[in-house]
């Protein structure tokens, strides 16, 4: 209907902005590629090489004490990672952990300062917001493109794929939680004299601890959600199993690796969700 408009060559021109950009900063792209990866893959062995029950304990103690002194998590966490261990996934589970913990710590120092930035400036808010939706409304899968493009294969490209899709939760839930912080409160700081960052510290931001936390355990969660996705660019952990029962048609292997990926996500939603209910 439209033939005559010309072809806009978009894609042509992504290609070329992606080249350059991998051949310019190429200086930048290399070093984190090859010392973080070291990195993550030595955090990942260290992790491993901890005997399970001693983590299996110190989970369901963490567990015990951040429920209240309540059984049914820790018992959870238990046999589910006893059961993860039975089934010979434990190596696969660090790895994963270690990519989740890693995406996630990164999604947050990121995010929690662009939230505040937002919530300080009506400007930043309306250039940040479109981003936001962007980053959130993009398939998973296309971020392993410009992933792979910049860090080749393996665990920084996923953890760079899940840094963008699991960035916004925590973003957003900045944002709103200082905006939602009572205007009383903070002009009664202002008359007793206190200065911006004294007000942010001290008032803001424990107000808002409650909705920041519920934003980071939705950026936990996303981040574990792209597990499988990251698997398909070199990431180890548990994804690979799934995938490769996936590309085998395996249901057995393929459903056990995906109920230790629930199990994990469980054990991690609960603890963050206990932390930001206290």
């Amino acid at each position: 209907m439209f033939d005559f408009i010309p072809q806009i060559p978009l894609a042509d021109w992504v290609d070329a902005a992606t080249n350059f950009i991998t051949s310019t900063f190429s200086f930048v792209f290399n070093p984190i590629r090859n010392q973080f990866g070291d990195f993550m893959s030595w955090t990942a062995s260290q992790l491993s090489a901890i005997p399970p029950f001693v983590i299996v304990i110190l989970v369901a103690v963490c567990a015990f004490f951040i429920t209240g002194k309540r059984i049914g998590l820790a018992a959870f966490s238990v046999v589910g990672l006893i059961l993860i261990d039975n089934q010979g996934l434990w190596d696969q589970l660090m790895s994963t952990f270690t990519l989740v913990i890693i995406a996630s710590l990164l999604s947050i120092i990121i995010g929690v300062p662009v939230g505040i930035l937002m919530s300080k400036s009506k400007t930043a808010e309306a250039i940040i917001l479109p981003i936001l939706d962007f980053m959130q409304t993009m398939p998973a899968f296309v971020y392993l493109i410009p992933a792979v493009a910049f860090f080749s294969i393996g665990m920084v490209p996923g953890v760079f794929a899940s840094l963008i899709f699991a960035t916004p939760p925590t973003v957003r839930f900045t944002n709103l939680g200082i905006r939602q912080v009572s205007t009383e409160l903070v002009e009664a700081a202002e008359a007793f004299g206190s200065t911006g960052s004294q007000r942010l510290f001290k008032v803001e931001l424990p107000m808002a601890k409650k909705t920041i936390m519920a934003g980071i355990n939705q950026t936990v969660m996303l981040s574990l959600s792209m597990v499988v996705i990251a698997s398909m660019i070199g990431a180890p952990g548990l994804g690979r199993p799934v995938l490769s029962a996936l590309q085998r048609a395996q249901a057995g292997p393929g459903f056990v690796a995906g109920l230790s990926i629930v199990i994990l996500a469980i054990i991690m939603d609960r603890f963050t969700q206990n932390i930001y209910k206290k």
